[in-house]
This record gives C-alpha cells, sequence and structure tokens, in this order.
C-alpha cells in the first residue's frame, strides 16, 4: 500500500476522527487541555506506527503538560481505539505538538503590522 493511496487516506481520516472523540470525550487526565485539537494523523503503511499532530490551544506550558498527559495516556487511547476501529493492526501513536496555528497567527500578525505601517507613510 502507497503512503497517499486512496485507502491509507481514509484510514488516516477515520483515526483522527476516532482519536479526536476520545481525546475530547474519554480522556479524564486533568493534565489534558481542554482545548486539544487533532490537527493531522499520519498512519505508517503497515499500520504499525501513526503520529498524531496535536495542537494546544495556550502557553507553551499548557502544551507541555498535554502533551505529557496524552504520552502517558498513550495505552489506554490505543486500546480505545483497536475498539472502536477495525484494523488488522492497531497503531503505536507518537504525539508531536503541531506548532503552524500558533506561527500562522504570528505571521498574520506580522503582516497586518506591515501594512499598517504602509498606510502611515
Amino acid at each position: 500500500m502507497r503512503k497517499n493511496s486512496v485507502k491509507n487516506i481514509r484510514i488516516n481520516e477515520e483515526v483522527m476522527r476516532e482519536l479526536s472523540t476520545i481525546i475530547r470525550l474519554e480522556l479524564k487526565d486533568p493534565r489534558i487541555s481542554p482545548v486539544t485539537s487533532v490537527v493531522s494523523v499520519e498512519v505508517a503503511p503497515d499500520l504499525k506506527t501513526c503520529k498524531a499532530y496535536i495542537s494546544v490551544l495556550g502557553d507553551d506550558e499548557a502544551a507541555k503538560k498535554t502533551l505529557e498527559g496524552l504520552k502517558s495516556s498513550a495505552g489506554f487511547i490505543r486500546r480505545e481505539l483497536a475498539h472502536r476501529i477495525n484494523l488488522r493492526n492497531t497503531p503505536e501513536i507518537t504525539f508531536v505538538l503541531d506548532q503552524s496555528i500558533a506561527y500562522a497567527a504570528k505571521m498574520s500578525k506580522l503582516i497586518d503590522e506591515v501594512m499598517e505601517n504602509d498606510r502611515q507613510l
């Protein structure tokens, strides 16, 4: 199975949907921020590993605690994922902090500042 095959894209979407539901509704860890979202998921073609890109609204400390909470809950999350999705193998999940939303907000702010300075000249 190629990395960008239709089957792999469907599996990525299904894992992302179920993972966000599990994080939002099932986890009771106080370290996990209530404003945590799953941005994207990359499941390996052999279904053994999975990278989940997580975005946390808040400061760096909240993001760090959320990542720690998710890593400690990885076994529970994997078991729940196995119950919800019928795959040959349930992937081992690695959580990665995604800074793209914060980076986009920062760049947008910088562009707005440049445009405002340009109008004043």
